[in-house]
């Protein structure tokens, strides 16, 4: 069985994350966050799973942007929400 390639890793390009200082979201509601993401499709900053408000899993699924990568330091991995494993 074949395996079909994801569209979306073509949609991945070079971003400038929007609000490097902290989830978009969570900056303007005050909301704690535990880690950031950043959308690799348009530089949105957003919230980990381990949050309170899940905004970069909220961006994925409403922009159908799902490939975000950790903006921690030292950390190298993508994710794709869509298939819900390592990019």
């Amino acid at each position: 069985m074949a395996i079909e390639p994801d569209p979306y890793l073509s949609m991945v390009r070079p971003v400038s994350p929007h609000s490097p200082e902290g989830c978009e979201e969570c900056l303007r509601l005050g909301s704690p966050r535990v880690h950031l993401r950043l959308c690799l499709i348009c530089g949105h900053v957003g919230c980990c799973d381990s949050s309170p408000l899940e905004h970069a899993r909220a961006h994925a699924y409403v922009e159908q942007h799902p490939i975000v990568e950790p903006m921690g330091p030292g950390e190298t991995w993508r994710w794709r929400y869509a298939h819900e494993a390592m990019a």
